[in-house]
């Protein structure tokens, strides 16, 4: 038993649905595509279940975000695709389903239910999987308060178990992204929260320590308390299964009525070891996305690409990432000779409670901040080998956030380290706006014109500078936007 198709897409994650989409963009063929997921529900934007998906029920806020709402592509403002929109695009769904193996040399796929399913071009979008307690020697996970959360079955059975602690106590594993989303929405839902961490800060593979600080003292106001440099050793479990406490490694124990663990995941690649090269624990791809197989291309969370602004291989786990490389991906299937290498900007963002911030580029070097960081608009620059590789702003309008990218994608040169300190975000907002005329270089795709060297600072610029920034705080105002 056994079928055939041009295009297959492993994997129903976020990376799927915008490939999809961009596959009928540029004339796919009905029954030309199939995609293959474990999940028995259609690709669905993943940051809505940290988000949206675990707000509570009442008059203070929106409706919890629910399917179909939050279904590829409504997360970058494109068509939302429902089962009904597969279907008339004549898209193979093949849902519920584990590949339990794969031979790329016959371009087959065997399914665990018996099926063969055969392709010409394979896109691998598999994402990755949460590590779980027992990988580091820890027993729990199977325990009924314990959550994970990486997929909606996962996001599902989060809400059900806030639902039965409400009032209760919540120790959350893991300082990181899942960590600081799903601690700000159990606050949110009355549930006292103690976060564990070894590290000496929040997020500490993105923050700063002064950045950390900031957001953990917000946290600490709506009643949230960090136990930090210390991790899980053990439960205390009742007989029914459940965690009545969490013992630490420092000897200190917490009441625990649920538990949320976010300490990382894992690339999925073991269908593909052997056959295809791996590097930084995922799939290493070309500019195109194309893997050492030349019939296999990898996107998203599983792909290790060349980032073309750093000159050097990277695997990024964030949702902008695995939007904007399955589309190119597909435009590198669809029409190689025109489909230039992926020039990706790396970027991460979060929200939680009333804070929004956006990240880009990378967190190497110096740092410099700036803003107010006892108040609403802060952020950092990181400036290594004399040019500026990475920055960050929390509370910024839509066009600073704008600034701060094409900042980083020009990566100018910085000679002063305590001059872009005071020029702060005006910094970047004069760069992208009112750069000298000389020499033009291509920023996401229209023409910045900087003039070398950059930027003589003198004080009557620095006038003009802060004048133009208020100005323009003025016109434009503060915008916030939540899931």
């Amino acid at each position: 038993m056994g079928r055939a198709f041009v295009y297959v897409i492993l994997g129903g994650g976020v990376a799927a649905g915008y490939a999809a989409l961009e596959f009928t963009k540029r004339g796919l063929s009905p029954g030309e595509l199939c995609i293959i997921s474990e999940e028995h529900v259609v690709p669905y934007e993943r940051p809505a279940l940290s988000k949206g998906f675990l707000l509570p029920e009442g008059p203070l806020y929106a409706a919890p975000a629910r399917l179909p709402s939050f279904h590829t592509c409504v997360g970058a403002n494109e068509e939302r695709l429902t089962p009904k929109w597969y279907k008339e695009h004549g898209i193979e769904l093949v849902l519920g389903t584990r590949v339990k193996s794969a031979d790329l040399r016959r371009k087959t796929l065997l399914t665990a239910t018996g099926e063969t399913i055969s392709y010409k071009i394979l896109i691998v979008a598999t994402g990755a999987r949460a590590l779980k307690l027992e990988e580091f020697g820890l027993n729990g996970s199977d325990c009924d308060n314990v959550c994970y959360l990486r997929d909606l079955a996962d996001a599902t059975r989060l809400v059900d178990v806030m639902k039965s602690g409400a009032g209760g106590n919540a120790v959350v594993i893991g300082g990181g992204y899942i960590g600081m989303e799903c601690a700000a929405s159990l606050a949110i839902n009355k549930i006292a929260v103690t976060m564990v961490f070894p590290e000496a800060h929040c997020m500490a593979r993105l923050f700063t320590p002064k950045i950390a600080s900031s957001y953990e003292d917000y946290y600490k106001s709506k009643g949230v308390k960090f136990v930090k440099g210390t991790v899980l050793s053990s439960f205390d479990i009742d007989s029914d299964g459940k965690v009545t406490g969490v013992n630490l490694k420092d000897g200190s124990r917490l009441p625990a009525d649920m538990v949320v663990v976010g300490i990382g995941i894992r690339p999925n690649t073991s269908l593909f070891e052997g056959q295809l090269t791996l590097e930084k624990g995922g799939i290493k791809v070309n500019g195109h996305m194309q893997s050492s197989n030349s019939s296999v291309f990898a996107v998203g969370d599983v792909a290790a690409f060349p980032v073309k602004l750093f000159g050097e291989i990277r695997r990024l786990e964030h949702v902008d990432s695995a939007r904007k490389s399955a589309r190119h991906a597909v435009a590198a299937i669809m029409d190689p000779n025109k489909t230039e290498d992926f020039d990706y900007l790396p970027f991460f963002y979060s929200r939680v409670f009333a804070f929004s911030w956006q990240f880009y580029g990378d967190s190497a070097g110096d740092v410099v901040h700036f803003g107010d960081f006892s108040g609403n608009t802060f952020g950092a620059y990181w400036v290594n080998k004399g040019q500026l590789v990475g920055s960050f702003l929390e509370g910024g309008t839509k066009e600073e956030y704008e600034a701060i990218a094409k900042a980083t994608r020009l990566k100018p040169p910085i000679e002063d380290l305590a001059e872009l300190e005071r020029q702060g975000l005006g910094f970047a907002l004069t760069i992208c706006s009112t750069p000298p005329p000389s020499q033009t270089l291509e920023v996401s795709g229209s023409s910045l014109v900087l003039e070398k060297p950059l930027y003589a600072w003198h004080a009557t610029a620095g006038v003009i500078v802060a004048a133009s920034v208020a100005a323009f705080a003025y016109w434009y105002g503060r915008k916030r936007r939540r899931w």
